[in-house]
C-alpha cells in the first residue's frame, strides 16, 4: 500500500490559501489568521476583501475584517425589531426609544465615512434598514467612489429628496438606484431625478406613497390653552 502523505495547511501556496479563506465567513478567516503569521498575512491580502456583507450593525464593530481599496460591494442589511424604533420620527420618540437609537445611531454614518476614505473603487452599495444613515452621508459616498454603479437603499428613513439631488449631480457612474420605502422621497424629487438622469434604472417602490415626516407640531402658549379650559 502507498504510504498515507499529509500536508499542513500552510504548505499551500498563496492562491490556495486565499481560495480556502474566500469560502470561509468573517469570524472563521480572523480564527484561522490568529494560528500563524503566515495565514495572517493571507487575511491582509486585499484580494479577500472584494465584497463584505453585514447582517447587523453590531458587526461594523468588530475588527474581523478589512477596508481597501480591493472592495467592490458592500451590504449593510438590518432586519431586526429596532429597525422600527429607528424609523420613528425623532420628536415623537419616548425617552426609552431614543435610548435605545442612541447606541447605534452613528455606527453606520461612521463605517460609511470610512469607506469614503479607503474604498475609492466600490462598485455596489446595499443599505437596509439603516434609519440613521444621512443625506449628507450618502451624498459623500458619491463623491468618493466615482466608479459606483448600483446604490440600493430599502426603508432608510432619513433619506430624502437631497440624496436625489446628489445622485444627479455626482452618480456619474451610477445604473441603478433603488429607494424603496424611504418614505422622505417624494414623487417630484422622482420626476425632477428621472428627467435629470434618463438612462438611470430608478426604482422606488412605496417611497413617494408612504407619509413622510410632518415636523413637530407647536405648542400653545399658556395663555391660549387658559382660554379653551372650561371655568
Amino acid at each position: 500500500m502507498w504510504p498515507l502523505l499529509t500536508m499542513h495547511i500552510t504548505q499551500l501556496n498563496r492562491e490556495c490559501l486565499l481560495h480556502l479563506f474566500s469560502f470561509l465567513d468573517k469570524d472563521s478567516r480572523k480564527s484561522l489568521a490568529r494560528t500563524c503569521s503566515q495565514l495572517h498575512d493571507v487575511f491582509e491580502d486585499p484580494a479577500l476583501w472584494s465584497l463584505l456583507h453585514f447582517r447587523s450593525l453590531t458587526e461594523l464593530q468588530k475588527d474581523n475584517f478589512l477596508l481597501g481599496p480591493a472592495l467592490r460591494s458592500l451590504s449593510i442589511c438590518w432586519h431586526s425589531s429596532r429597525v422600527q424604533v429607528c424609523s420613528i420620527e425623532d420628536w415623537l420618540k419616548s425617552a426609552f426609544q431614543r435610548s435605545i437609537c442612541s447606541r447605534h445611531e452613528s455606527l453606520v454614518n461612521d463605517f460609511l465615512l470610512q469607506v469614503c476614505d479607503r474604498c475609492p473603487n466600490l462598485a455596489s452599495v446595499t443599505l437596509s434598514g439603516c434609519g440613521h444613515v444621512t443625506d449628507d452621508c450618502l451624498a459623500r459616498l458619491l463623491r468618493c467612489c466615482p466608479r459606483l454603479r448600483a446604490l440600493r437603499l430599502e426603508n432608510c428613513a432619513r433619506v430624502t429628496n437631497r440624496t436625489l439631488a446628489a445622485v444627479a449631480a455626482d452618480g456619474r457612474a451610477l445604473q441603478t438606484l433603488h429607494v424603496d420605502f424611504c418614505r422622505n422621497v417624494s414623487a417630484a424629487g422622482l420626476r425632477h431625478l428621472r428627467a435629470a438622469c434618463p438612462r438611470l434604472a430608478l426604482r422606488a417602490e412605496h417611497s413617494a406613497a408612504m407619509l413622510p415626516d410632518q415636523p413637530p407640531r407647536p405648542r400653545a402658549p399658556a395663555a391660549a390653552l387658559g382660554k379653551l379650559l372650561p371655568r
